[in-house]
């Protein structure tokens, strides 16, 4: 019996190691963020690509409001509840004290700057396909933006979800892969590429627009790459936005980039749901870069029905 519970501890010490191991959080290479000075001005449209005050601003935030990232509402999932963290300027309760690196290693590798992994909550795995010279441009808006002092609440999950490490399991099952989501035809237009990087990088529209293995805790299912999946708080779905009939395989490329200034259909509904804050983001991107949002969803793989 001794030497039967003296392997059982030796066993459980092996794998309490291993573990420990496996999940150490994995950072950025600083060479490829070395001397950079981002652009305010240009990191103002990787803002509205990323739709940052949909998550950061307080909800219902109309004009300047827009803008003081305090932190929004809660994402109330099957997992519990992420409360998202104020991204302002603040010293204290926000990130003005983060340098570029640890922004960096938020955004594209969801490590914070005490080496705890982030809840995929946040899409760090589609802004792992931004550029340095993007990551530094939003990095030096944000510093820009009115300074807020409220504390962040903290998250409500329930077990074995609020063991924050155990995300860095997840992270090697489902994360780490910068390469595109889908391969576009080699024809695809200049367009249709720079569409690509702002829906699966900046975007992150697959994020809500592609279901998920594994009971929603797994990794987008490239198969079904936008094809429509249940929305993340558990009511309704997200529309298959692929080109199939099922989806928005009808609409033309200027019905789309004009529903995304607009808010607008062809059939002249109106955006609604979770969109309308998604929506609002879009209308403030360029004309040029709304078109290649369009032409990207034109020539991704269509999705017959939606799962």
């Amino acid at each position: 019996m001794r030497r039967l519970l003296a392997g059982l501890m030796l066993l459980a010490g092996v794998g309490a190691a291993l573990f420990w191991l496996l999940t150490i959080p994995a950072r950025v290479d600083e060479a490829r963020f070395a001397g950079l000075v981002g652009s305010p001005a240009r990191g103002a449209r990787l803002f509205w690509a990323g739709g940052c005050a949909s998550c950061h601003a307080a909800a219902g935030a109309k004009g300047y409001a827009r803008l003081e990232l305090g932190g929004g509402a809660a994402l109330k999932t099957q997992f519990g509840s992420f409360q998202p963290p104020n991204i302002s300027p603040d010293l204290h309760a926000g990130i003005g004290g983060w340098r570029l690196i640890d922004f960096a290693n938020a955004m594209q590798k969801g490590v914070d700057p005490e080496g705890n992994h982030l809840y995929p909550a946040f899409p760090y795995t589609s802004y792992a396909r931004m550029t340095p010279a993007d990551i530094a441009d939003l990095y030096a808006y944000l510093r820009t933006l009115p300074s807020v002092a409220a504390a962040s609440p903290d998250h409500d999950l329930a077990l074995p979800f609020n063991i924050r490490r155990g995300i860095g399991v997840w992270k090697l099952a489902f994360a780490g892969a910068d390469r595109p989501e889908i391969d576009l035809p080699a024809a695809a237009s200049p367009a249709a590429r720079a569409g690509q990087y702002l829906v699966e990088g900046p975007g992150h529209c697959g994020q809500c627009h592609t279901p998920r293995g594994l009971g929603g805790i797994g990794g987008p299912d490239r198969s079904r790459w936008l094809g429509g999946a249940a929305a993340l708080e558990g009511k309704g779905r997200v529309p298959n936005i692929t080109p199939a009939k099922q989806g928005i395989g009808v609409w033309s490329e200027g019905e789309i980039a004009e529903y995304l200034e607009t808010g607008f259909t062809p059939d002249y509904d109106s955006v609604g749901g979770a969109m309308v804050e998604v929506q609002k983001n879009m209308a403030m991107l360029t004309k040029a870069d709304r078109a290649a949002i369009a032409a990207y969803l034109k020539v991704v793989p269509p999705v017959a029905t939606a799962k």
